[in-house]
C-alpha cells in the first residue's frame, strides 16, 4: 500500500503495464482518471484491475490517492469481485464495493493523514473480505510459477497438484483470473521487462527468462507494452512510470508505505 500525488502541472499520462498482481487505485477528492486499452475507454474516479495481457494508458490532469497492489491469491480472499471480471478490463470501485466504495473515497479524502488513510483502508478490507479461500493446489502452483520466474510448464504443475491438467487450467483461472500459462507468461514478460528496462541486452534477457530466442522475446514484450525491446531498453518507458503501475508518480515526501 502507498499514497500518491500528482499536482498536474504537466499533467498525468502513464502506460500501466502487465505485472503479476491485482492493482486497486483509489483517486481522492473530485477528480477523475480515464483508463484506455484495447477492452475500451472508461472514466473512472478509482480502478481496479488485473492481469490483463497489454498494456493500458491511464491519464488524468491531476491525482492524490491510495495505491495497493495484492497478490492475486489474497485479492481472490480480499476483494469482493470474481477475478474473471478484472481480465482484459477495468472495474470502478462502486462495481468492486457499492455504497460502501463511495464512502471508503469520501473519508479517505477527508483524512488528515496518510497514515490514518492508510489504517482506514486496511480496515476496509478487512471489514469487506469475500472470505474465499483459494484451493491449496491453486496457492502451491501461483507460488511455483513466480518461483520458477514462470519458466515452468502446465503438466509439470499439474502433476504437482495431483490433479488432472483440466482441473487445475479451471481452478486456477476462477481464482486467479487467468490461465496458469498466462500467469506465467505475465511473471516471465516482467522479469524481462525489469532486466531490459535496466539495461540487459536483448541476448541475456531472452537467455536468462527462457524464450526461446530472441524473435520470442520480441515478440512477447510488444505483445504486452507495443513497444520493441530495444526501445524499452533505450528509455521509452522511464522506470518511474514502469512502476507506477498506472498509478502515477508517487511523492515520496508525503507517499508513506505499508
Amino acid at each position: 500500500m502507498s499514497g500518491f500525488r500528482n499536482d498536474g502541472a504537466h499533467g498525468v499520462d502513464v502506460l500501466a503495464l502487465a505485472r503479476p498482481v491485482v492493482t486497486v487505485a483509489i483517486i481522492l477528492g473530485d477528480k477523475g482518471i480515464t483508463v484506455e486499452n484495447g477492452a475500451g475507454r472508461w472514466s473512472l474516479d478509482s480502478y481496479v484491475g488485473g492481469m490483463s495481457p497489454g498494456a493500458h494508458r491511464v491519464r488524468a490532469g491531476s491525482a492524490e490517492g491510495i495505491k495497493l497492489r495484492l497478490s492475486p491469491v489474497r485479492a481472490y480472499a480480499l476483494l469482493g469481485v470474481s477475478p474473471l471480471e478484472l481480465n482484459d478490463s477495468v472495474i470502478g470501485l462502486e462495481d468492486l464495493w457499492g455504497r460502501a466504495g463511495v464512502l471508503l473515497r469520501e473519508q479517505l479524502t477527508e483524512a488528515v493523514s496518510w497514515q490514518e488513510r492508510f489504517d482506514m483502508t486496511a480496515t476496509h478490507l478487512l471489514r469487506h473480505r469475500s472470505g474465499r479461500i483459494p484451493d491449496p493446489e491453486v496457492r502451491a502452483s501461483w507460488h511455483h510459477i513466480l518461483a520458477g520466474h514462470g519458466r515452468v510448464a502446465v503438466a509439470d504443475l499439474a502433476e504437482a497438484s495431483g490433479w488432472s491438467r483440466k482441473r487445475l487450467w479451471a481452478r486456477f483461472s476462477a481464482q486467479i483470473g487467468v490461465t496458469p500459462k498466462h500467469a506465467a507468461r505475465v511473471v516471465r514478460f516482467r522479469r524481462a521487462f525489469n532486466m531490459l528496462l535496466s539495461g540487459a541486452s536483448t541476448t541475456r534477457a531472452a537467455t536468462d527468462c527462457g524464450f526461446a530466442d530472441q524473435p520470442h522475446l520480441h515478440r512477447e514484450i510488444s505483445a504486452f507494452t507495443g513497444l520493441t525491446p530495444n526501445l524499452v531498453r533505450f528509455g521509452a518507458i522511464s522506470p518511474d512510470e514502469a512502476d507506477a503501475e498506472g498509478t502515477f508518480v508517487q511523492d515520496n515526501a508525503l507517499g508513506g508505505r505499508r
